[in-house]
């Protein structure tokens, strides 16, 4: 199934961009901008992204179930060990050589290893 997503940011060089589906925008959206350290943390991990710099604590490659094994999913990890809310993304590059990250799916106060 397509979908469309947005581009919210991109780097310096235009190579690499954060990007929003379309569908769910609303909702991470309304997350990102409902709290002042929600949108500081969301601006630093794409920050980090977007500037080739790797903390696996904050993004990283995660299987929330064995559908997803191997397809490129990765999780924005906002406060761990306090709400452990994470935003699913999917990571791929087009034939122009460049970078997307599309965040697509809000999990708020992840309790399980496993996601439906």
């Amino acid at each position: 199934m397509k979908r469309n997503a947005i581009i919210i940011k991109s780097s310096k060089n235009g190579r690499k961009h954060i990007c929003i589906d379309e569908e769910n925008a609303n909702v991470i959206l309304a997350y990102i901008n409902a709290d002042k350290r929600h949108k500081k943390k969301f601006n630093h991990i794409t920050d980090l992204i977007l500037s080739d710099l790797r903390n696996h604590d904050l993004y990283d490659k995660e299987e929330p179930n064995s559908k997803c094994r191997g397809k490129g999913v990765y999780g924005m990890k906002f406060f761990k060990g306090q709400e452990n809310d994470r935003l699913y993304c999917k990571q791929f590059s087009n034939s122009d050589r460049q970078f997307f990250v599309v965040t697509s799916e809000l999990f708020t106060g992840k309790k399980a290893s496993k996601i439906d």
